[in-house]
């Protein structure tokens, strides 16, 4: 069981299923089953998977003074997160609203309200990583000022940055600069995965980058080898929605990693997770327990 600090995001989250992109206009429509809510956020669904997973998780995050909050408060509760250090600092709780299709094929929209502005409090933050093995900060404000502090405690720092095409982005560079594993999609890049690796290693400090290839599987960097490999996706159950896919591939990589040290094999144990947990339709469902995504491992792997 590995001790895993992590900060960020926690919203409420509604999806609504549509026939297809792009909409086109109706005045009434009536999607039975099709519009649910639920508690999410890039920082929830982290820490949620690494609790099944079975992980032990401090959870930093902020939200609201609202009826929403006590939503979380449940959430939390049910998932088994310990909600000490969910702090309800805001007037409000960030939302999201996602629209998705029956390929998987998604459009997000995220209100993050004020939390852009708000802070956590840094001794909170420096009590809980002293006895963190690896802290996952999350690419929101609030935990920039932590990646400062874990350095000079000499802190694993991973983080995720999802979409990103300049390795200058004034928002994320702190988050890149501070890392040792590094994680993102393709979604955006300029240039083709294994030359944006190259151009990280020769930017920034990242010992391990894993960029997701969404269909076509993952790329794994790793610096002390020189080396880059795809890997290639698998097929588990149908998708119902990719929402989450990323969150999902970055906590099982970071649970795989943190217990064998084995770059290639979390990477290959984190594709089955992602795969199972994109049969779902809130980000922060479908989580495989560990016993399970072993099983799920034979079964795809061999």
């Amino acid at each position: 069981m590995a001790n895993i600090l992590v900060s960020g995001l926690i919203n409420l989250e509604t999806t609504l299923k549509v026939e297809g992109f792009p909409i086109n206009y109706n005045p009434v429509n009536y999607p039975f089953f099709g519009v649910n809510s639920a508690i999410s956020g890039v920082g929830f669904n982290l820490a949620k998977a690494l609790t099944v997973l079975g992980d032990s998780v401090a959870f930093l995050s902020l939200i609201g003074q609202d009826p929403a909050a006590e939503l979380v408060r449940l959430a939390l509760d049910r998932a088994g997160i310990q909600g000490n250090r969910v702090l309800a600092s805001l007037p409000a709780t960030c939302q999201s609203v996602i629209l998705y299709d029956g390929s998987g094929r998604r459009q997000i929209y995220t209100d993050l309200k004020d939390v852009q502005q708000q802070v956590y409090p840094i001794e909170a933050f420096e009590a809980a990583a002293q006895v963190s093995d690896t802290l996952a900060l999350c690419n929101i404000n609030f935990s920039r000022p932590m990646l400062q502090k874990a350095c000079q405690a000499g802190k694993r720092i991973a983080t995720d940055l999802h979409t990103l095409s300049d390795l200058d982005d004034e928002y994320n560079r702190d988050f890149m600069a501070a890392a040792d594993i590094l994680f993102m999609s393709d979604e955006r890049l300029p240039v083709a995965p294994e030359e944006w690796v190259r151009r990280i290693w020769n930017r920034y400090k990242a010992e391990i980058v894993v960029i997701g290839l969404g269909a076509q599987g993952a790329l794994l960097g790793i610096r002390s080898q020189r080396q880059m490999v795809r890997f290639p996706a698998v097929y588990t159950r149908p998708i119902v929605s990719t929402i989450g896919a990323g969150d999902a591939l970055f906590s099982a990589f970071l649970h795989s990693y943190l217990h064998n040290e084995n770059p290639e094999l979390a990477l290959q144990k984190a594709i089955v997770f992602a795969s199972y947990k994109i049969g779902e339709t809130s980000a922060a469902e479908g989580f495989l327990n560990a016993s399970s995504l072993e099983d799920w491992i034979q079964k795809t792997m061999g």
